[in-house]
């Protein structure tokens, strides 16, 4: 199964045995069921098998500093040991603003990181130690990873939603005008408004009205042009002048 097919993972059992920080998201990412961890072998992996990790920055220091390591300064030091590998990689992003580390010793470190429910993981693929291309993106929220959507999807699910909000308002307002050949269109966008039940009521309406106006056009087709007044006159003209252009637009699509 592939990233693409799983929305979340989660581990229980890991949570419960080594708990979540910033000392060991990164193991808990590299989990062998994490549908979301490369199927090749990462600079992560390889430095885990030489007891290479933050914690073990933080508990023993390095050569030249040795001794205990904020967690700030294990990270930096994890960071620089990646950036002597090739290949891909996970790095931990920067913590939140609001994130602060306090004191020297690992406890503390571990106390004060784990107030922290959101985790960043970006992965890479390095070609020298400033030479790296972004694959991906992930984060930890309450222990589930995710994958961070692409710039593609978020375009995509945004003009998706663009498109359905015009078609709404594009249904709304079909509703709200109306016709007639001798006064052209009129809008009642308080029609837009209506419940169902007030839409039945509407439509119901609107057929009384076209049914009337069917009845008058037969009265005044049936009178003599003398018999007819200017406004009447106007309304069969135009209806003629209408029943013309339809007329020839059906002509030209056949």
């Amino acid at each position: 199964m592939n990233s693409s097919e799983t929305a979340a993972f989660t581990d229980p059992v890991f949570l419960a045995q080594f708990g979540l920080s910033r000392m060991t998201v990164l193991d808990y990412f590299l989990h062998p069921l994490n549908p979301f961890k490369s199927k090749n072998e990462t600079s992560n992996e390889i430095l885990a098998r030489q007891n290479i990790s933050i914690g073990m920055f933080m508990e023993r220091g390095t050569d030249a500093c040795p001794g205990p390591m904020t967690l700030t300064q294990a990270e930096d030091e994890y960071r620089i040991a990646l950036s002597h590998r090739k290949g891909e990689q996970y790095e931990l992003l920067p913590p939140p603003p609001q994130i602060r580390y306090i004191g020297t010793a690992p406890s503390s470190n571990i106390i004060d990181s784990e107030t922290s429910r959101l985790y960043g993981i970006r992965h890479i693929i390095r070609s020298g130690p400033t030479n790296v291309t972004a694959l991906g993106i992930y984060y930890v929220l309450d222990g589930v990873i995710y994958k961070s959507p692409s710039v593609r999807a978020l375009m995509k699910a945004t003009v998706s939603r663009t498109i359905q909000g015009l078609e709404d308002a594009s249904d709304i307002l079909s509703g709200c005008a109306f016709y007639e050949p001798a006064a052209g269109y009129t809008w009642n966008f308080e029609a837009g408004k209506n419940t169902k039940e007030e839409e039945n009521e509407e439509d119901i309406f609107n057929q009384m009205k076209i049914d009337r106006g069917k009845r008058r056009r037969r009265v005044l087709n049936n009178r003599r042009r003398g018999e007819r007044t200017d406004e009447e006159e106007e309304a069969i003209r135009a209806k003629e002048k209408i029943n013309t252009i339809l007329l020839r637009l059906r002509n030209q699509m056949k």
